[in-house]
């Protein structure tokens, strides 16, 4: 009777790459090894692997020894290791954890020169961080790189999205950060291919949420200020008036600010879209930098450092949010939808709400075309085009 033969795609094969291999057994008839198969996905099929144990003399002896060494295969499968795929591909059998920690040293290193921003870097290493929390919490069987699949980025994702029951925002702002990683990974051989690809974005049909402050709360914490923290109300203004972001507020520096032009420029390597610019000082903001006496300190003093006060020492943007969640929100009883980044909306739809031109605002704002800047246009102020209003054509 002809022996069948199965094609490459037989129900059998399919079984096989999933299992991926069979436990490893002992044999002392005319050769004493050990044989344990494991799936080969260059033939795409199950190949058997010996190891030869003749060197040891004694059957006792090689059973001892052999159960040492079944028991730790045994242990190296389970994990996922297969000895086709190390042979053929060695960096995509690099320990997770290794891989890992080289990324971080790869993330670091590029802060440090200056290809990555800082909140980019401490964005990515967030997300670093719950990427082994959910390894940890849900006993994802991932020890090697190789193990990094679409699997198991879809599991992740699901994670971010359902378990921890964030916002589709969120979910897909992970899904670009998977994005990145994977691209790192298969760039440096750990992986054979990227598993994002095929992955979609989930289509959010809620439009951002952009809460302007009322005037009413405005004026409560501009009278808090006052008796306060003057040079927190500083920064207050600055992010209110210039539309000056926090990071970038975080970089200002006395040298910065010229108060004949009534400017103040912005540096391209510590703005968001890496352009230079300079941005219109309202007479206002400068008078309370003169009352601060801002203007007394070095001219390479960062303008906000200790205490909101100039100094030689560049603080993280956190400390503007840190003082608005820990200070403002509790005494004034603020609603946790008015964040410290309210204050530039605020700024922006109130400014365009007091007639103040499109285009001027969108050059203060730094926008990229006026769609954007209309996005904050107050729908109670938009008005209908008098031209079309009174136009009649033949029909």
């Amino acid at each position: 009777m002809a022996k069948k033969n199965y094609a490459p795609n037989s129900n059998d094969t399919i079984l096989s790459s999933v299992i991926g291999w069979k436990p490893p057994v002992l044999h002392q008839k005319s050769e004493c090894y050990i044989s344990f198969l494991a799936f080969d996905p260059g033939v795409n099929r199950m190949r058997k692997k010996k190891i030869m144990l003749d060197h040891i003399k004694g059957k006792r002896n090689q059973r001892v020894y052999a159960d040492q060494v079944i028991k730790k295969l045994t242990e190296k499968l389970m994990a996922g290791w297969n000895p086709w795929i190390e042979e053929l591909q060695p960096l995509e059998y690099t320990k997770w954890d290794d891989v890992l920690d080289r990324y971080k040293s790869y993330l670091a290193k590029m802060c440090n020169e200056g290809s990555m921003r800082e909140e980019t870097y401490v964005d990515y290493s967030s997300r670093l961080r719950i990427l082994e929390k959910w390894k940890q919490e849900k006993r994802i069987t991932l020890n090697y790189s190789y193990q990094w699949d679409k699997s198991n980025v879809s599991k992740f994702l699901d994670y971010i999205f359902i378990d921890r029951n964030n916002t589709v925002l969120t979910r897909n702002n992970y899904l670009a950060w998977t994005k990145s990683f994977s691209a790192y990974l298969l760039a440096r051989g750990y992986i054979p291919k990227n598993p994002t690809e095929g992955l979609e974005r989930i289509k959010n049909r809620q439009k951002k949420s952009r809460d302007v402050i009322p005037d009413c709360t405005m004026q409560l914490i501009r009278d808090y200020l006052q008796e306060h923290n003057k040079h927190y109300l500083l920064a207050c203004e600055i992010i209110h008036y210039l539309f000056i972001r926090p990071r970038e507020m975080s970089y200002l520096r006395i040298c910065d600010i010229h108060v004949k032009t009534q400017t103040i420029t912005l540096h391209g390597e510590n703005t968001k879209n890496g352009n230079d610019a300079v941005i219109t000082l309202p007479t206002h903001v400068i008078k309370l930098m003169m009352e601060l006496n801002i203007f007394s300190h070095p001219g390479q003093d960062y303008l906000f450092s200790d205490g909101f006060c100039p100094g030689p020492e560049r603080k993280n943007e956190k400390m503007f949010r840190d003082y608005w969640t820990r200070v403002l929100r509790k005494e004034l009883k603020l609603s946790p939808r008015f964040k410290f980044y309210s204050l530039k909306d605020t700024g922006i739809t109130n400014m365009l709400r007091a007639n103040a031109d499109v285009l001027s605002v969108r050059d203060q704002a730094r926008h990229s075309s006026i769609l954007i800047t209309d996005i904050y246009t107050p729908k109670d102020i938009q008005k209908a085009n008098e031209y079309i209003k009174n136009y009649q054509g033949i029909l």
